[in-house]
């Protein structure tokens, strides 16, 4: 597909970026989890020290993707890594090169950064990505599992002593 333009995203295109967020959760059956608003997104992307980057594809000057990522450290490596946190491609827009174009980008970002590695996750049951990925050279690690605390958990066990 010609005519994509990768952008980074700027404080005015949060409520794209919130659009997106909300179209993503939706595709991944997490809808009830976002809790994302237009005001807490400009506060964490586009503050003195941003939590996250984003880039957002364009076609026809219309945004059909996004990515968000930040950096993150291995100690085996002492090296920063790169690592996508989100990577969605609006429906009609799928199987057409975008993805690709967005991760050889972000891979592009990562050399450029001098970054150890590119990483992300994707979800057990989601097959097409999972074989996107495989088909690129990405390597699924079956043997790490994501593990979390958030919400009240995560307050609950930082009150410990």
């Amino acid at each position: 597909m010609q005519n994509i333009e990768i952008k980074q995203a700027t404080k005015n295109d949060v409520p794209v970026i919130l659009s997106f967020i909300k179209r993503l959760a939706e595709y991944e059956k997490l809808s009830y989890q976002v809790t994302a608003t237009e005001q807490k997104l400009e506060k964490s992307l586009f503050s003195e020290k941003p939590d996250a980057e984003v880039l957002l594809a364009y076609l026809k000057n219309e945004p059909v993707a996004i990515a968000i990522f930040f950096h993150n450290y291995s100690t085996f490596l002492a090296q920063k890594g790169l690592y996508l946190e989100d990577l969605f491609v609006l429906e009609e827009y799928r199987n057409k090169g975008i993805g690709k174009k967005l991760l050889q980008y972000l891979a592009q970002l990562a050399v450029q950064r001098n970054c150890g590695r590119f990483e992300w996750s994707v979800l057990d049951w989601n097959a097409p990505a999972i074989n996107f990925y495989k088909s690129i050279g990405a390597k699924i690690k079956p043997e790490w599992l994501t593990t979390q605390l958030t919400g009240k958990a995560l307050s609950d066990f930082a009150k410990l002593k």
